[in-house]
């Protein structure tokens, strides 16, 4: 099998939040359907994830052995800060 060469640049990674901004823009002062609104809200939360996520494993592989914990603490104060928003929005 013959192994094709990919550019990095069209890595999801970095395509995922440019799409999102591109999206962003596109829909910015429109009142868009319930669909086109639901795949902006995704495209976002999942560009915001790949962007969280790379700073976290950026920052576990320069902290050496004393940032193995880094991971963990993060997803626990992102279940926090989201139980707690969950518990004091208004109804």
């Amino acid at each position: 099998m013959i192994a094709i060469p990919r550019s990095p640049l069209l890595s999801w990674t970095n395509v995922v939040p440019l799409l999102a901004v591109a999206l962003l823009a596109l829909t910015w002062g429109l009142e868009p359907g319930a669909v086109l609104v639901s795949a902006v809200a995704v495209v976002l939360a999942v560009a915001v994830t790949v962007i969280e996520v790379a700073l976290i494993v950026t920052l576990m592989v320069s902290g050496g052995p004393e940032a193995a914990s880094l991971a963990r603490d993060t997803v626990f104060a992102a279940v926090m800060i989201t139980t707690n928003g969950m518990a004091v929005a208004p109804r």
